[in-house]
């Protein structure tokens, strides 16, 4: 499953995640991407799941 911790979570959350393929929103070139704009280029790109700490995800 490849998985994207948006960039309010800590990055060391990688090392919990087990063997799935995990990548950062900084590492991918996406810092400061809005909520949007950030699920359009996961879905993009393939992600499966977006982890985030934003509470107003929920309305994008």
């Amino acid at each position: 499953m490849k998985l994207l911790l948006d960039e309010n979570l800590d990055h060391r959350l990688r090392g919990y995640l087990g063997s799935h393929e995990v990548f950062t929103a900084s590492y991918k070139g996406w810092g400061g991407l809005k909520n949007g704009k950030l699920l359009d280029a996961a879905e993009a790109d393939g992600f499966d799941v977006l982890l985030t700490g934003d509470q107003t995800l929920y309305f994008e």
